[in-house]
């Protein structure tokens, strides 16, 4: 009477181990690069809120600064930014253009965010 065997081959599990491992790999590469995605978009939605945070800051103080650009370090949330605020006169003496550009501390320039605001004189 004779035997038949069922299982795998060396050579077959060997494959199959291959395909697992680069389907593991790919999922990790995948993975990491979705969280390299996520802490992008963190950065500029925190770069929103410190740009809108100082438009917001300014309007509410009544601010009327003069003309020429102010630099400077700032924290929200744990990470560390570079704002440049750039002052304007306009065609009208009561408005004044104000641009705010939010940068990383690591790469300052390259701008995460950008905004600008008219400011009123007040009185």
């Amino acid at each position: 009477m004779m035997r038949i065997h069922r299982g795998f081959t060396l050579l077959e599990v060997l494959i199959a181990l291959a395909i697992v491992a680069i389907g593991l790999t790919a999922a990790l590469r995948a993975t990491g690069v979705g969280l390299e995605g996520t802490l992008e978009h963190r950065s500029h939605y925190l770069a929103l809120w410190l740009a809108e945070n100082v438009a917001a800051e300014r309007t509410a103080r009544r601010a009327w600064l003069d003309p020429g650009t102010l630099g400077r370090e700032e924290e929200l949330a744990g990470h560390r930014f570079m704002v440049r605020e750039e002052i304007t006169p306009t065609k009208s003496p009561r408005f004044r253009r104000l641009e705010i550009r939010v940068a990383s501390v690591q790469e300052p320039e390259r701008t995460l965010r950008h905004l600008v605001v008219f400011l009123v004189r007040p009185g």
